[in-house]
């Protein structure tokens, strides 16, 4: 959940079953409603540019196959899929909570048939080290995304289990690029092994907090460049070991007001973070492999409206998948929310059967949030969204095909 880094007891979730399937992610679609509907792919020569950026890097992530056009997918691209699913099974594909264990995750799986599930800080890790995560998922109709905050340092939900490494900061600050991509790729197999499929870091904040601050050294650097080298190399040791990175905070939360875990939170304006705080987005997302993004909750002058953060603000969602706005990429993975449910930044001003809507008709293709309660009345407010209009059939069906390919369900 955009923070699912530094949120102390609250996360949210996320599941898949990545083999081929994480190939698939790059490759997702343009779709939306309110800001998935409009978005096309950006023109040629922001692509371009913005490619040309990323070969500075040096662990850029493989590349993604051509992306095809939304009349393509949805004249072929899952449309058997789609037609043997209920609008409220596909709406449901949209959703990831945490869970707070095995008997929480398979009641709202078998119930609901939600996207994925999330394990946070407060969950019984047995469902992890039992085996129940992975069996849960390969007895649902669609498997699920099984996700986790696991960066390192202070964010380490699994450090009990022995998966750990230290934070992005002590990385970037003592270890070379090839040896950090070898530390994830470790994390990952042992992630992998426990049926974890989608981890939610690198965080791509630039930085100069101090270390315990909200992103601090959560951060690799106050350099944007830096940030771009070893959270490249961070996601493609994930991807070696089949688990899907997810690049948050977009657009920055780096040099932010505040924590979006307490309440508000603003960003310096737009132009501002153009050469520092999007860098990372714009090279990384270039050539992005199997890789997702994350939208925080952050107010950003010049882009989001005053009182609608970027994770609720289809501009803001449509310039990341765009990529217009920024000179980036167009990108077509997997786009979460940051955690609705029990950050302040959404939580003081909307319930969750709102927040959730309002994200995904900005362009988000999945929700996130930390309980399972709340799951009928956010799909009964999701369907009600989709019979008046304010969500689109079509939005709806280019979300769910994407989240499938992500999921290698679909490969296409």
């Amino acid at each position: 959940m955009g923070f699912l880094t530094s949120r102390s007891r609250t996360a949210a979730p996320v599941r898949v079953t990545v083999l081929a399937a994480a190939l698939a992610l790059g490759v997702g679609l343009t779709s939306g409603c309110g800001g998935d509907e409009d978005v096309a792919a950006s023109d040629s020569s922001q692509t371009t540019t913005a490619r040309t950026s990323a070969t500075t890097s040096s662990t850029p992530l493989p590349t993604s196959s051509a992306t095809p056009s939304l009349t393509t997918l949805t004249n072929r691209c899952g449309a058997a899929k789609l037609k043997s699913m209920t609008q409220r099974q596909k709406l449901a594909q949209l959703i990831m909570v945490g869970v707070t264990g095995t008997a929480d995750a398979r009641q709202v799986v078998r119930s609901e048939q939600i996207g994925g599930i999330f394990i946070g800080s407060w969950t019984d890790k047995s469902i992890l080290t039992s085996g129940a995560a992975a069996n849960i998922s390969r007895s649902a109709k669609i498997p699920l995304m099984v996700s986790v905050d696991q960066e390192g340092g202070r964010v380490s939900r699994l450090s009990d289990l022995g998966i750990d490494a230290p934070s992005a900061r002590q990385l970037a600050q003592s270890k070379t690029l090839a040896q950090v991509r070898s530390i994830a790729a470790q994390m990952g197999r042992q992630m992998k092994r426990l049926g974890v499929t989608v981890d939610f870091a690198p965080s791509i904040d630039v930085s100069n907090e101090s270390d315990n601050e909200v992103i601090g050294d959560r951060s690799f650097s106050n350099d944007p460049n830096v940030v771009t080298r070893f959270g490249g190399a961070f996601a493609r040791g994930l991807a070696d070991a089949g688990i899907i990175p997810v690049y948050k905070h977009f657009p920055g939360h780096g040099h932010g007001s505040g924590d979006s875990h307490l309440g508000v939170v603003q960003t310096p304006p737009l132009a501002s973070l153009q050469n520092s705080d999007l860098v990372p987005f714009r090279r990384l997302l270039a050539n992005p492999g199997p890789a997702a993004a994350m939208v925080g909750h952050l107010i950003v002058p010049g882009l989001t409206s005053p009182d609608m953060p970027a994770s609720l603000d289809a501009k803001a969602i449509r310039m990341l998948r765009t990529g217009k706005g920024y000179n980036g990429p167009a990108f077509n993975g997997v786009i979460f929310s940051d955690d609705l449910g029990s950050m302040a930044a959404i939580s003081s001003k909307y319930p969750i059967t709102q927040a959730a809507v309002l994200s995904i008709r900005a362009g988000v293709d999945v929700a996130l949030w930390t309980t399972t309660d709340q799951v009928p009345a956010v799909l009964d407010s999701l369907e009600a969204a989709v019979r008046d209009g304010r969500l689109s059939k079509s939005a709806v069906d280019t979300k769910v095909v994407r989240v499938l390919r992500a999921k290698g369900v679909l490969t296409c």
